[in-house]
């Protein structure tokens, strides 16, 4: 599968069918995301860097015009290694993520 950068600012202009929009949760509200058009996977960048978002709201905003097919959230907790214990084998969590807007 070919990786590739999203530009925010294309996506924010033309509408897009995504196959899958994966919202990678970090601490201190941190998400960054990562999508699937067709064969094409890659991070959403604005600039030179993947574009941070602050809430899951903004995303939603940010991907409103775009048909996005499926969405999950996926979350790897630091806590183990954050307090002294062994670095944890648990696999990250992947999680339903709803892109429908709210009332």
């Amino acid at each position: 599968m070919q990786q590739t950068k999203f530009w925010i600012k294309d996506i924010e202009t033309n509408s897009i069918t995504v196959d899958m929009l994966t919202v990678c949760s970090f601490e201190m509200n941190v998400y960054l995301v990562k999508l699937t058009v067709g064969d094409v996977t890659g991070m959403v960048y604005e600039g030179d860097s993947p574009k941070r978002f602050h809430s899951s709201q903004f995303i939603r905003d940010a991907f409103d015009g775009c048909k996005v097919l499926a969405a999950q959230m996926l979350h790897e907790s630091p806590y183990d290694e954050m307090i002294g214990n062994p670095d944890s084998r648990q696999q990250a969590c992947t999680l339903p993520f709803s892109m429908a807007q709210p009332y």
